[in-house]
């Protein structure tokens, strides 16, 4: 990567937004023994890395004399809110296609950043279709299509990312570690090019959702995969099939490098932050942070580490099942099927079982099984996860039928 046009393309974006922050925290440092510094991409004006690329490649594309034809991209999410508000930057016409199924807010906000200047359109149930319908119409109209994360110009735009960390790092320091979100790796790319021979390959670390491997699967495999399905939970990293130049880019680096996490273990992070912090996280934006806890610690210890914030347009309404998701992670909530007595007193023995840290959240009457016995669904919170231990003792001790059904994925999605 020639860093002289990536401090060119930093230098031309000033004219956009300042340099986001990178910052000491002081929460995380004291937790790890290390300094951790946050890459807040989530503090740019768009809430995300994603204008950076999008500004450059407008940037070289209006350069070369395309003002004339339409952009187009397709996205339901920061790619669109970036392309939009480049496009109004420069004031040229974009068309933005997203899914039917987009949620109003991020339709609303992405035509808030575009204005005039942007026209969105409604196509198809699944991006898949939404992307069909975007190439058919760059084709029809003689457009330009504005690639998320695969294109060279994307990849620099991303990379400008590294030349802020280097500027803002403390006089005479470097990183020692650097943790870096992938989805299509457009990010990871541009920044792990950058900072060659700054940082050594071992110094990263690249994480992503457990649902959506697509880097450190192609990785084990020696070249890129498509997986067959992936988890859309962490929407800003669920890539099937990450982006072959970046692969290109990515592909010296080892499989043990890439962490896999738990779409829950993110919520925990995500509502940590937002409690503590007072810091609001999408979940791919809360991945880096996530990671922290699944290094060794003695890589941690005593370190420059930068973990890289990458975007944090959070819909409050996914907030109750952040927070669900959060508590059974973290071993504090419970759901159990349990095979009540039909008895005066039933309930009442039952709820003598539970401890003084222990509430019930849910309770329901599913159906009766015998002519003695009903089903129950029950939902219990407290305090600490070794609670329950001691609860599930009881229940024996009591001889009462259950049976947890916490990490049944399919039962959890049907009833809870």
């Amino acid at each position: 990567m020639n860093r002289s046009d990536v401090l060119d393309a930093e230098a031309a974006m000033r004219a956009l937004f300042p340099p986001t922050p990178l910052q000491l925290n002081d929460y995380l440092s004291a937790r790890y023994g290390a300094s951790i510094w946050l890459k807040r991409e989530d503090l740019s004006p768009v809430r995300s890395y994603k204008i950076r690329g999008a500004f450059n490649f407008f940037r070289k594309a209006i350069a070369a004399g395309q003002t004339d034809r339409i952009f187009v991209c397709a996205s339901a999410g920061n790619h669109a809110q970036g392309f939009a508000f480049v496009c109004r930057h420069f004031q040229v016409h974009g068309v933005v296609f997203m899914p039917v199924t987009t949620p109003q807010q991020k339709i609303d906000k992405t035509q808030a950043f575009g204005g005039p200047f942007i026209t969105i359109r409604l196509h198809g149930d699944f991006f898949d279709q939404c992307y069909d319908a975007a190439r058919r119409h760059v084709a029809e109209t003689d457009g330009v299509m504005v690639p998320p994360f695969d294109n060279p110009d994307i990849i620099e735009g991303q990379a400008t990312v590294a030349a802020e960390i280097l500027d803002q790092m403390p006089e005479g320091e470097k990183p020692d570690l650097v943790i870096l979100p992938v989805g299509g790796g457009g990010l990871s790319a541009g920044v792990t090019g950058y900072l060659e021979g700054t940082v050594p390959e071992s110094g990263f670390r690249f994480t992503e959702p457990a649902g959506a491997p697509s880097l450190k699967r192609s990785l084990e495999a020696g070249h890129v995969l498509t997986l067959p399905k992936v988890d859309n939970f962490v929407d800003g990293a669920a890539v099937a099939r990450i982006g072959d130049l970046n692969y290109a880019a990515l592909s010296r680096f080892k499989p043990e490098q890439v962490v896999l996490i738990p779409e829950n273990a993110i919520c925990v992070t995500m509502i940590e932050m937002l409690n503590v912090e007072g810091v609001v996280l999408e979940p791919a934006g809360a991945l880096s942070i996530a990671t922290l806890n699944a290094l060794p610690p003695e890589l941690l210890a005593g370190r420059n580490i930068v973990a890289v914030v990458s975007g944090g347009n959070f819909d409050f309404e996914r907030l109750p099942d952040v927070k669900e998701r959060a508590m059974r992670y973290s071993g504090v909530k419970k759901y159990f099927i349990l095979r009540l007595a039909q008895r005066p007193g039933a309930l009442r023995d039952f709820l003598n079982l539970l401890g003084p840290e222990d509430d019930i959240a849910r309770f329901e009457y599913l159906k009766k099984t015998a002519r003695n016995f009903g089903s129950i669904l029950i939902g219990i919170e407290t305090r600490r996860p070794e609670n329950f231990a001691a609860l599930v003792e009881r229940f024996e001790a009591a001889g009462l039928g259950f049976e947890d059904i916490t990490e049944n994925e399919i039962l959890s999605n049907l009833i809870i």
